[in-house]
């Protein structure tokens, strides 16, 4: 009786498990800015190559969505930097016109007046400052207070005595640089940051573009391109193992949720380091090394939300930016995740659509909400702060980004805390390839967390990416 339930079980296993019979050079899991690169990279030398994504479509964290009367981006906004982009370089080489964002902004309190508009000043001080760095690493919020306490003596002192504005204050620049750093509390991150910056312009937009435009252009789809004819892509194919040859010869097998497995000569993992912490341990067998486990485990991803509205027209001024500031006695009335509410822009491709910008516990709460809740709710905080004079209509959509939640990505991009001074190789080790007995790369990890200075931007995902095709490709390194 045991044999046959035995065989039975066997049987069932082999039922469930569909073997590919075409083998690939390479798989890339994942098909965001870093696997859409190395993909490319390797199909335009010729590599059969399959992509396997886990969700119904390509971009992982760039997120284009038509909305309103254009376009709005649920997940990566701006091109950071211009000079060695292949984001910019791309742009350029398809005659694609960028635009600059501008940060001109207004400050409405909660009683429906107008603030000081000093407080667009010392918040873009506060924004600066997050680009230098002390002697010893603190957090960063704590570095940026100080540094902010020192100019306003000098410029602003009678602000230091007021207790509830200065709080305020700290809290709305708590958020918008979370925003930059991508940390859930700026005094997670680390004041002394690894980053280092591309040259030109931060803040160019693909505006009605969309930044979906950049994968287009990547594998080949942009303006109904055929593709690249050596390069297979598979939608909706959750990855749960990833079996490589450590001691022996064979091939890496890379089996999904669907019972489809594949094979290939390796693989490239381009996967969050926010799935990593959560799945490594099932995803891979061997098991990944002790130093990547450690850095893994030691590195941080942060939460950013966006909640965008639409409205049948335009109602607000010309300023694209407007910064929300909160008096005590109203936040005792509103929920948490209202209060977290500090910034609303609107977004370069869409005239009728505007954005809250979150960061921490209110972004993830803002995921977990019923849309109508969600919408009633966030009007209430518009109509205080800016409908005193006006008659503001209701929104005819909402949207909202669900990066913690997604299974697929748990988290928005990697930020530098304050372990990083003591292990400056994680990042570096991340991104080390496994290899077998030989030394053969077998499974290599690409994605913004895995770049040592351009990481949290799509420009360091795609660097990551051709950096793991290049390894692959060693004759073309000559």
């Amino acid at each position: 009786m045991e044999t046959v339930l035995v065989l039975l079980a066997l049987l069932g296993l082999q039922a469930n498990c569909h073997v590919i019979n075409e083998r690939y050079d390479t798989i890339v899991v994942g098909l965001g800015a870093a696997g859409a690169t190395a993909a490319s990279t390797l199909a335009k030398s010729g590599k059969r190559v399959l992509a396997l994504e886990a969700q119904d479509r390509v971009g992982g964290r760039v997120h284009t969505v038509e909305f309103g009367d254009g376009v709005v981006e649920l997940g990566a906004e701006w091109i950071r930097g211009i000079y060695y982009s292949p984001v910019y370089e791309a742009a350029v080489e398809n005659n694609i016109t960028l635009l600059k964002q501008e940060y001109k902004g207004s400050v409405y309190k909660s009683d429906g007046t107008l603030g000081d508009n000093v407080v667009v000043e010392l918040i873009m001080f506060c924004l600066q400052m997050k680009d230098t760095s002390p002697e010893k690493p603190e957090p960063l919020g704590q570095y940026i207070t100080k540094k902010l306490t020192a100019y306003l003596e000098q410029k602003y002192p009678h602000f230091l005595n007021d207790t509830e504005f200065m709080k305020e204050l700290l809290e709305i620049a708590d958020v918008l640089v979370d925003g930059y750093e991508g940390s859930s509390n700026w005094n997670d991150a680390s004041s002394n940051r690894k980053y280092v910056p591309l040259g030109g312009s931060h803040d160019m937009s693909w505006h009605r573009h969309g930044y979906q435009t950049f994968l287009d252009i990547l594998l080949k789809k942009y303006r109904n391109g055929p593709g690249w004819p050596t390069l297979d892509i598979e939608l909706n194919k959750e990855v749960k193992l990833i079996k490589w040859p450590r001691d022996s010869p064979g091939d890496v097998e890379v089996s999904c949720v669907d019972g489809s497995v594949y094979t290939a000569d390796n693989v490239i993992v381009t996967v969050s380091l926010g799935v990593l912490k959560e799945r490594h341990q099932e995803l891979f067998s061997p098991p990944l090394p002790e130093d990547k486990i450690r850095a893994i485990n030691m590195m941080s991803i942060g939460v950013i939300g966006k909640l965008i509205l639409s409205f049948n027209e335009k109602w607000w001024t010309e300023k694209p930016i407007y910064i929300f500031q909160w008096l005590e006695s109203d936040k005792e009335r509103y929920e948490k995740w209202q209060v977290g509410l500090k910034s609303l822009s609107a977004p370069m491709g869409s005239n009728n659509a505007l954005t809250f910008w979150t960061a921490g516990d209110a972004a993830k709460t803002i995921e977990t909400l019923p849309e109508e809740v969600l919408k009633a709710k966030s009007m209430e905080v518009v109509r205080m702060f800016m409908g005193k004079n006006m008659s503001i209509p209701e929104p005819t959509g909402v949207l909202r980004s669900t990066w913690f939640s997604n299974p697929f990505t748990r988290g928005c991009y990697s930020y530098d805390n304050l372990l990083m001074a003591e292990h400056p190789s994680a990042r570096a080790d991340l991104g080390a390839p496994l290899t077998d007995s030989k030394g053969v790369p077998r499974v290599l990890f690409a994605g913004e967390a895995t770049h040592p200075t351009q990481y949290s931007t799509v420009h360091g995902a795609s660097k990551s990416g051709y950096r793991e095709a290049m390894r692959l490709l060693p004759d073309e390194n000559k």
